[in-house]
C-alpha cells in the first residue's frame, strides 16, 4: 500500500510542475496537497512549525519570483504596467485559445496589444515588449521550477 501512497503524492507533485507552464493549475496547492496526504497516509509528526514556516517562505518566494520575472522581462524591454497586465491576461487566456503554443503566444500578444492600445506605442516597440514578456515568462518558469524542487527536496529530507 505504501507504493500506492507514494505514487499519489508523486502525481500531485508532477501536476504541480505542470502548473508552472499552465498557470490555470495552482501548483502550490498540489504541492501542499501532497504534503497533507503524506500526513494522512503516514504521519503528520515530521511536520513541525519550522517545516510550515520554511514552506510558507518558499510559497511567498514563488509568488514574488513570478511577479518580478514578468515585470522585469517587460520593463527591461521598455514596457509599462499595461504591458504587464496584458501579458498576464494573455498568459491566462492563451492556452485555451491556442493549446500548447498559447502559453508563449498569449503573453506576447497580450503585451503587444496592451502597449499598442493603452500606451499608443508603435508596432516595433510593442513587438519588442512582447518579446520581453516571453523572456519574463520563461525566466519565471525556470525560477519557480528551482523553488519547487527545493520545496520537494526539503519535504523529502524531513519525511525520509
Amino acid at each position: 500500500m505504501e507504493i500506492v501512497y507514494w505514487s499519489i503524492i508523486s502525481i500531485l507533485f508532477i501536476i504541480g510542475f505542470i502548473g508552472l507552464v499552465y498557470p490555470i493549475i495552482p501548483s502550490v496547492l498540489f504541492l501542499l496537497a501532497g504534503y497533507l496526504l503524506y500526513g494522512v497516509f503516514f504521519s503528520f509528526e515530521p511536520f513541525g512549525w519550522f517545516f510550515w514556516i520554511i514552506q510558507s517562505l518558499f510559497i511567498i518566494l514563488l509568488f514574488v519570483a513570478d511577479y518580478i520575472a514578468n515585470m522585469i522581462g517587460i520593463q527591461k524591454y521598455g514596457g509599462s504596467k499595461a504591458g504587464v497586465w496584458g501579458s498576464t491576461i494573455g498568459l491566462l487566456v492563451g492556452p485555451f485559445v491556442i493549446p500548447f503554443l498559447g502559453i508563449l503566444i498569449g503573453p506576447f500578444i497580450g503585451a503587444v496589444g496592451a502597449e499598442l492600445l493603452v500606451n499608443k506605442r508603435n508596432f516595433k516597440d510593442s513587438l519588442k515588449i512582447g518579446f520581453g514578456s516571453v523572456v519574463g515568462f520563461v525566466s519565471s518558469v525556470i525560477t519557480k521550477t528551482v523553488i519547487q524542487i527545493l520545496m520537494i527536496a526539503y519535504f523529502l529530507v524531513v519525511v525520509l
